[in-house]
């Protein structure tokens, strides 16, 4: 074997190795994003009660025997809000939210799925398994003898999950989704830089595919603007950051491009992923409080 065969056997066997690695880099940080082991998550450290609000600890079941958990304060208004938590979150992540609605009166479901909080399972599919989770907390908020009339918020994955749930059942009369992404498709770049601080190029490509492997689906399916559209003639208002760094900032705009009336958009620069309750907590609280009052109570 000559020099120049020795050097191209040479640069072949790093470039083998290297992509190796990226392969195995992609894989480990595709499984870290799609599992969630009990014993990694973050323990619950607050509960309603540290908002002055009085609560029931609810367990359920979902119709394929996974079992959920959630808060529930009792609505004085007839009216009852599923509060729906992001990726890799739980119940905590919406107490700001519910101790505003509560003192308008509202009931309000904090309400958690599979993989998340302390609920059994470890996978996360990103709504390809969850919809009887959803389902679950509406039949449970259905059967409150206080309760004639339901709305949700959801933020970020929790956004996306209230979509899809709503656009298929209309037990859900009003919604606000709150940094949810418009498609695995549209974030995907965005997301895998913010939870891997790998860059997309080649990584995306790469994590997208392990993903789908575990997850046993096709990424493409999980598209918010197939289904936004379903839930008109019942409105949506959806909220979103220009600077937000997780989810890709023009989600909001392109589910409000796929959305039928009635629709609102509130876009602003400056604030953090899913941080209008607690960045712009007054003006968050007299818009969502007012779109609930109006559509879930008839307050014009």
């Amino acid at each position: 074997m000559n020099r120049l065969q020795k050097v191209g056997v040479a640069f072949l066997a790093v470039l083998f190795l290297l992509v190796a690695v990226l392969i195995l880099v992609a894989r480990n940080q595709a499984l870290s994003l799609v599992y969630s082991p009990l014993e990694v998550r973050d323990p619950l450290r607050l509960n309603p009660a540290d908002f002055s609000l009085q609560y029931q600890d609810v367990i359920t079941q979902s119709s394929d025997g996974n079992t959920l958990h959630a808060w529930y304060v009792p609505s004085t208004n007839g009216a009852g809000i599923i509060l729906q938590h992001g990726f890799k979150s739980d119940r905590e992540e919406l107490l700001e939210e519910a101790a505003m609605l509560a003192n308008r009166g509202y009931g309000v479901l904090l309400t958690s799925i599979r993989a998340h909080d302390i609920n059994e399972g470890e996978l996360i599919a990103f709504g390809l398994k969850e919809m009887p989770d959803i389902d679950a907390w509406v039949k449970f908020l259905q059967a409150q003898e206080d309760i004639t009339s339901i709305g949700m918020l959801g933020n970020s994955l929790g956004g996306t999950l209230s979509i899809q749930y709503a656009a298929e059942n209309d037990a859900i009369k009003a919604l606000v989704v709150h940094s949810a992404f418009s498609s695995m498709r549209d974030t995907i770049n965005t997301s895998v830089r913010y939870f891997t601080d790998l860059p997309p190029f080649p990584f995306a490509t790469l994590i997208r595919f392990w993903a789908e492997q575990e997850i046993k689906g096709d990424i493409d399916d999980i598209d918010a603007k197939k289904w936004i559209g379903k839930i008109s003639p019942r409105p949506i208002l959806i909220l979103h950051s220009l600077s937000d760094v997780a989810i890709s900032p023009e989600s909001g705009e392109l589910l409000l491009e796929a959305a039928a009336e009635p629709k609102e958009l509130w876009q602003v620069e400056g604030v953090r992923h899913a941080s209008f309750d607690t960045e712009l907590a007054e003006a968050f609280e007299d818009k969502v409080g007012k779109f609930f009052d109006q559509y879930l109570l008839g307050v014009e």
